[in-house]
């Protein structure tokens, strides 16, 4: 492929956040097909941030979302390196973003490896129960597929973003990351609903 339309690489740039060079690389790469080049930048983005995966974070900010006339609110704690890309706006809004999927999709943990191992076996012996009577390979890959489904509810990273049904919260994250050239993490997060029992 001789020659980049322009106007290709700006829809990418828009589409993913990612920079000029990173868009006719991927577009290059793609043969021109957008859907691959997104996909290629994702990639890209996820490897960029599982480099930076051993660098410490220790800016960021607290935000806070208040809901429904003050009977709901999140707070949550996101961290990354600097403090000049803790005042970026992108930062801002992936924060923003963040406070407003708790508070829509509720999740009880930031990652599935913080949900205890003896709630995860007893969703399993759940799950099995439920699918008694079929072959044990059977019953395996429904499990598997439910639990997924378990994960996807409770914890934060697995969730679809409630902004783009198209990606993952972690997804976002690697983008993120990628894009604002930093590691940056998730640390914690608290959503209080007015009468509701700890």
């Amino acid at each position: 492929m001789a020659e980049i339309d322009l106007e290709i690489v700006k829809q990418l740039r828009e589409k993913t956040g990612a920079g000029v060079g990173d868009c006719n690389k991927a577009i290059r790469e793609a043969q021109g097909n957008m859907e691959k080049a997104v996909d290629i930048l994702r990639k890209k983005g996820i490897e960029t941030a599982t480099k930076k995966a051993g660098r410490i974070a220790g800016e960021g900010c607290v935000e806070s979302y208040i809901h429904l006339g003050g009977k709901m609110g999140v707070l949550i704690e996101v961290n990354c390196e600097t403090d000049f890309v803790a005042r970026t706006e992108d930062f801002r809004v992936f924060v923003k973003d963040l406070t407003l999927q708790v508070a829509a999709s509720n999740p009880h943990y930031v990652t599935r490896e913080q949900v205890p191992p003896q709630m995860v076996e007893r969703e399993k012996e759940i799950l099995v129960a439920q699918v008694t009577g079929k072959p044990p390979a059977v019953v395996e890959k429904i499990v598997q597929g439910k639990l997924e489904k378990f994960f996807e509810e409770n914890c934060l990273m697995d969730q679809i973003f409630v902004k783009d049904s198209g990606k993952k919260i972690k997804d976002y994250l690697a983008e993120i990351s990628s894009k604002l050239g930093e590691k940056i993490v998730i640390k914690r997060f608290v959503r209080y609903q007015l009468g509701e029992n700890e």
